[in-house]
């Protein structure tokens, strides 16, 4: 073919153009001949173009069964997330990208030594696992998420054929620990798994796509560290188990802390143990002991049931059946309403509740809300444990603690009810505007409310909470220590001690809880592991740290004298601001 081209093109060259034309019109070999050329021609051409095209697919766009790639596609719209930010601003979730190493196992030319070289660059990898991948006829498998950027390109730079990398977006926690239970986390794939990521995934995977910017939480950073350290500090050095905190605004419900030890690393919950995942401020029921004493003492009062100088007689322990009430520190006479909480009377509190009666106490609960998981954006959500027959039994225990347990969110949203003015509150993770937050509902009238707040101050003042006094502070609140009940019997030596207070008591801003598991008693206790020596003076440190953090003025010494300045009626709708 090649002479017969060379031989037409010599002729044509020494042929007139017509001549030539006329030649070439009627010669099908050199016709067939510039067929071939043209087809050549375009055959070197597809080839290039297809060179061309792999080169640029495997130096910029990064094509499967090459070696391990830096460049990355495009995260998945799956995996964006809005950030999660405190009531300040403070950033407290975000996304970063990150890459994905994946295994295509017909791609790898020599399974052993690829092996051997990736596992000197990532030596915690399971070597067998990898090399039961590359055996096998799988097209695509994950090597290892969450790859660092120091990590990725020392792999990329090993070049090992049918290894390749997808970046992603993974959630990363800024302030460790200190949110852990209250932020939750997301597994690898960015979806939340608890927490207030899990509550609020949709929406923060929407704020992302729509471009809505940050998600602002109720919380507080500077008054959840304070929390945190003060309840990590105590509960150390008392051995306790476990404990909790929280801080709320008593009007609108906002949680500025929520606090639960131990606590976990969000970035790796996996590495932690089960307990130190559970939330026990929000899932944890438990009998709160004396900390029920006020609902006791508010529903006998609101009722008309009792007035402050009823005395009630706790000469001697209450033989109820087979059992009897028992006093911690008996004072062997008849006692007032005031007296009953600032000494924590149970035989008093449980004489009150049988005045009360079963059904108004379990009318009276339920509207604060103790039968039913609190509303609060977080799926780890306790259900109080209430008993099933509900007699004069059930009702002279519940008087005073035992018999109905529930969370530490459900006591300190009660509590909030009894200072605040007498509203219920539902509590929220979200920083809310004022116009954007449920109407509140009335529990107790503002005269209760504002006869509770005298009494709280008396039990801190004169009372078992005395160590939770904060300098420059007016603080009311309760100590409540109860034994655990395990295996169907109470342990003496199984306590949870729990205080639940608020500041300024005269004018409620906030309420204070803070709860120990199991605490055990110190040299500097005496030996005493109950609330008064262990969860009270929390309490009383935390309100002097958050204090001034949160622009409250310091107190003044109340004026107790006359009753009638405890009585005075609210002067605005909700009862804030009375008279102390």
């Amino acid at each position: 073919m090649n002479d017969l081209f060379v031989r037409g093109w010599w002729r044509a060259r020494r042929t007139p153009a017509s001549a030539a034309d006329a030649r070439g019109a009627s010669d099908p070999r050199l016709t067939t001949a510039r067929r071939r050329l043209l087809i050549m021609a375009g055959a070197f051409l597809l080839c290039f173009g297809t060179l061309a095209a792999r080169t640029f697919d495997v130096a910029v766009i990064g094509a499967p069964g090459t070696v391990a790639r830096s460049t990355a596609t495009a995260p998945t719209d799956s995996a964006a997330r809005a950030d999660i930010v405190d009531r300040n601003g403070i950033l407290l979730a975000s996304n970063l990208p990150t890459h994905a190493l994946y295994i295509e196992p017909r791609a790898i030319p020599a399974p052993q030594e690829a092996i051997a070289a990736l596992a000197g660059v990532l030596p915690d990898l399971d070597r067998d696992r990898l090399a039961h991948l590359a055996a096998s006829d799988r097209t695509f498998a994950w090597v290892r998420r969450d790859l660092t950027p120091e990590q990725a390109h020392a792999v990329n730079r090993l070049g090992i054929p049918g290894l390749g990398f997808k970046r992603e977006e993974r959630r990363v926690y800024p302030q460790g620990r200190l949110l852990a239970h209250a932020l939750g986390y997301t597994d690898v794939d960015n979806r939340g798994l608890s927490g207030f990521e899990k509550a609020a995934d949709e929406e923060l995977r929407r704020r992302a796509a729509a471009g809505d910017g940050p998600l602002a939480l109720s919380i507080d950073l500077r008054v959840q560290h304070a929390l945190a350290e003060v309840l990590e500090r105590t509960m150390t050095a008392h051995r306790a188990a476990g404990a909790a905190g929280i801080v709320m605004d008593v009007d609108s419900g906002a949680l500025l802390a929520l606090v639960s030890l131990p606590a976990f690393d969000p970035k790796a919950p996996h590495r932690s143990r089960p307990a130190a995942r559970f939330n026990r401020a929000t899932l944890g029921t438990y009998e709160l002991g004396s900390t029920f004493k006020p609902f006791t003492a508010a529903m006998a009062l609101d009722m008309g049931l009792a007035r402050l100088e009823d005395r009630y007689d706790a000469t001697e322990p209450l033989k109820v059946s087979r059992f009897l009430i028992r006093d911690h520190h008996p004072e062997n006479r008849w006692l007032t309403v005031p007296e009953i909480l600032a000494h924590s009377s149970n035989i008093g509190a449980a004489r009150m509740a049988v005045d009360v009666g079963p059904e108004r106490q379990k009318a009276f609960l339920k509207a604060l809300g103790m039968f039913e998981p609190v509303p609060l954006e977080t799926p780890e959500r306790g259900r109080p444990i209430v008993p099933r027959r509900w007699g004069d039994i059930a009702t002279m225990t519940i008087g005073f603690g035992h018999g109905l347990a529930v969370t530490p969110l459900h006591l300190v949203t009660g509590f909030a009810a009894l200072v605040n003015g007498g509203f219920r509150v539902t509590p929220t993770l979200l920083k809310y505007g004022p116009s954007e937050r449920p109407a509140p509902q009335r529990v107790i009238s503002a005269e209760t409310s504002a006869v509770m707040r005298k009494l709280l101050y008396l039990a801190v003042a004169e009372g078992t909470g005395e160590k939770a006094e904060a300098a420059g502070y007016l603080v009311g609140g309760k100590t409540g220590t109860a034994e655990k009940a395990i295996g169907g019997s109470y342990r003496r030596s199984s306590l949870i001690s729990n205080f639940v207070g608020a500041f300024p008591i005269d004018r409620p801003r906030y309420a204070v809880l803070a709860l120990l598991d199991e605490p055990k008693g110190t040299p500097e206790t005496y030996g005493f592991a109950t609330a008064g020596w262990t969860a009270a003076p929390v309490v009383g440190d935390v309100i002097s740290r958050i204090g001034p953090i949160l622009g409250i003025p310091p107190s003044t010494a109340p004026d107790a004298t006359g009753e009638e300045a405890a009585l005075a009626r609210a002067d605005n709708e909700r009862g804030r601001h009375a008279s102390f």
